[in-house]
């Protein structure tokens, strides 16, 4: 069933609403786009009822999957380096060998946006079918403003191809390209003055992402980033705190970020900064577990604190090759000790909250009716399992899709 949307009805199901599992029986009412009523099942009168198509009942409904940090369009492949891992080598050695991003990099500035494309496809479709309704694409693997570009195109053309909502980030300092050799300032002023003007002049990117790190860009750097992309009127993302305690995160939150992400180095006056500016705490289990990290990231400091938390793939082809977002609430549970309600709203609520999207990610009237229904009995079966294959149904913008 798909195309105009109309009046749909669910009876009878289990419900985590994006924050918590409701108590009774529920019943949902979608009218076009949104949630029209979100009741007991025994409380439906003959309006809700009226001129609805029964959709389902039984079942547990979550909103749709956030995937609120990803890397989905890229050239080639790593897994070389993955091998290379195995036998002892750490990620910071493989890229001051000129590996990780920058072999990426190569890849992807030989491939044409068609190319690029046909390979992301297959990867975002494995996100539909495991629940995703939203997802965050970031360029990084161009590192010139024509193939930065080029790939914020294409992420782009994705979201216009398939039935979900595309956010794009503009990831240019995500590594010092080869020509910039030894000339970090002035590659952070080609990002400054052409890469970022460019992309906010075509309408290319929701937001800019740095990576500030030892083995990428210094705090003053990325400062630099956050002040250019706040005259364009583009919000901002940090990769931080992943390998190192850089101050990335605080910084993030002086500049009033929508996230900061990775975070296993973040201090207590990181955490206090974020929480003061409402930035979410991006969680990537995928890459903890690929690099196989040690220090896990401060969660119980977060809960203290209430920052949300997200969990998100990463989905990438050197540090976290999974398209499996189910798989990371597993993770997030397993590795970071979240609970599973702590887990599902990382992946809703809180993902949503990420990518700066203010009516998504829950289920209440007057949201969006972006939604999932799950053959199993519990939400906490969506994180206690990895199993593909229980998506029953879902739901973007009120359509149910095929």
């Amino acid at each position: 069933m798909s195309g105009k949307p109309t009046r749909l009805l669910w009876r009878d199901i289990t419900i985590f609403d994006g924050e918590r599992e409701l108590p009774a029986p529920m019943a949902v009412v979608v009218a076009n786009d949104r949630i029209a009523r979100l009741c007991p099942s025994a409380a439906l009168t003959a309006a809700d009822v009226a001129g609805a198509t029964e959709m389902a009942c039984g079942g547990v409904m979550t909103p749709g999957l956030v995937d609120c940090h990803t890397h989905l369009v890229f050239g080639g492949n790593r897994a070389g380096e993955f091998a290379l891992r195995l036998e002892g080598a750490s990620y910071a050695d493989i890229a001051h060998a000129g590996g990780g991003i920058l072999s990426t990099v190569y890849a992807t500035r030989n491939a044409s946006e068609d190319a690029l494309f046909a390979a992301a496809l297959p990867r975002l479709s494995a996100l539909l079918a495991d629940g995703v309704t939203t997802v965050e694409i970031k360029s990084g693997y161009g590192l010139s403003v024509a193939d930065e570009l080029k790939m914020l195109r294409v992420a782009r053309r994705l979201g216009e191809t398939l039935p979900l909502r595309v956010r794009t980030t503009l990831l240019g300092a995500h590594a010092l390209p080869p020509e910039f050799d030894g000339d970090a300032d002035g590659y952070i002023r080609l990002v400054c003055e052409e890469m970022i003007p460019a992309a906010a002049a075509e309408g290319l990117a929701d937001a800019v992402d740095v990576f500030c790190e030892d083995i990428a860009f210094s705090p003053e750097q990325c400062e630099q980033v956050f002040e250019a992309a706040a005259r364009h009127g583009l919000a901002v993302k940090a990769h931080a705190e992943q390998l190192s305690r850089l101050g990335g995160a605080a910084l993030a939150a002086r500049h009033h970020a929508l996230s900061a992400d990775h975070l296993e180095y973040l201090d207590e006056a990181g955490i206090a900064a974020m929480a003061a500016a409402g930035t979410v705490a991006t969680l990537l289990p995928g890459a903890f577990l690929t690099l196989r990290e040690a220090r896990l990231p401060p969660v119980e400091a977060l809960r203290r604190h209430g920052v949300p938390m997200a969990v998100a793939t990463d989905a990438n082809p050197g540090s976290s090759p999974f398209f499996m977002p189910t798989l990371m609430l597993n993770l997030a549970c397993t590795l970071f000790r979240l609970t599973p309600r702590e887990a599902l709203a990382g992946m809703t609520a809180h993902g949503a909250r990420a990518l700066g999207l203010p009516d998504t990610g829950r289920i209440a009237e007057g949201w969006r009716a972006d939604l999932c229904l799950w053959d199993v009995a519990r939400p906490v079966e969506l994180a206690y399992a990895v199993q593909a294959g229980r998506l029953r149904q879902r739901i973007f913008n009120g359509i149910p899709q095929p």
